[in-house]
């Protein structure tokens, strides 16, 4: 177990910290499990990546080799109605430690995010907004039967319909966006963001391979909180959500069951301090 420097971001919950410095801290569990410990109606907002099932044994293209698809067990889909239910679950355990304002946002591709669209609903939260990133350097498809898949979807949920969330539209209207050519200096920012994968620099110390890049993290990030605000992310990964939390003074928890991503977490986060 790593662990050092400790600075509580929340009430004290059983489960130990893998890590824990500042306003970053870091759990080796099940999401579920963390979840249910945390105090209810205590976190401003939540970002979930959860497992898009893609991992069927099928080909991709990476940096213009084939590649597999397959990512690991926690990857593979266990039926329909096994995979809603994992949804249902964590996406009810979300909306219990969110603050009646609160906000979640859930990234998917067409495998996923019906069926986490479909879970918000019935879970009675508030849909926002669904946000379409563009990646214009998404790689191509082998079979040449349909299109290229070049965007993944994100659904943006307010937990409670009538309460009032937060949204810094002055900052999402008039800030500085150069990674996004769609973004038109002075205008609405729009519900299609264009961006790039991860930039080599992100994956130095190595990479996930559902790894989101930063300049996602840091729009949804600066749009949707506060200084100060706890920002938690159940499938953290390589923690980029966290990276921008950091970044921005937000308060960080990353929950994953992998210690070799959250090894890499710690790695990025030290990376911060230097």
């Amino acid at each position: 177990m790593l662990v050092t420097n400790k600075t509580k971001i929340l009430s004290p919950v059983k489960l130990a910290p893998y890590f824990q410095e500042d306003n970053f801290v870091l759990y080796n569990s099940d999401s579920i499990i963390l979840l249910n410990q945390l105090p209810e109606s205590s976190v401003d907002m939540i970002f979930a990546d959860p497992p898009y099932n893609l991992s069927n044994d099928g080909f991709s293209v990476h940096a213009g080799r084939m590649v597999s698809v397959n990512k690991g067990d926690w990857d593979k889909s266990k039926g329909f109605q096994d995979d809603y239910a994992f949804h249902y679950r964590w996406m009810e355990a979300c909306r219990r430690v969110l603050k009646p304002n609160g906000t979640l946002w859930v990234s998917g591709t067409y495998h996923s995010i019906y069926q986490c669209g479909h879970a918000l609903q019935s879970l009675s939260y508030h849909i926002l907004n669904d946000i379409s990133w563009f990646k214009p350097n998404a790689s191509p498809n082998l079979s040449c039967r349909f299109f290229t898949a070049s965007h993944e979807t994100l659904i943006w949920a307010r937990k409670e319909k009538k309460a009032k969330h937060n949204f810094n539209y002055d900052l999402m209207k008039n800030g500085e966006w150069p990674e996004d050519k769609l973004k038109k200096p002075g205008l609405q920012m729009r519900s299609v963001w264009s961006m790039g994968t991860p930039r080599p620099e992100e994956k130095k110390y190595g990479k996930h391979p559902t790894q989101k890049p930063l300049d996602l993290l840091k729009r949804i990030i600066l749009a949707s909180t506060n200084k100060g605000d706890v920002v938690l992310d159940p499938f953290t990964g390589s923690s980029t959500t966290g990276i921008a939390a950091v970044m921005y003074e937000r308060k960080f928890i990353g929950v994953d069951l992998e210690k070799k991503y959250l090894d890499l977490s710690v790695k990025r986060f030290n990376d911060l301090k230097k």
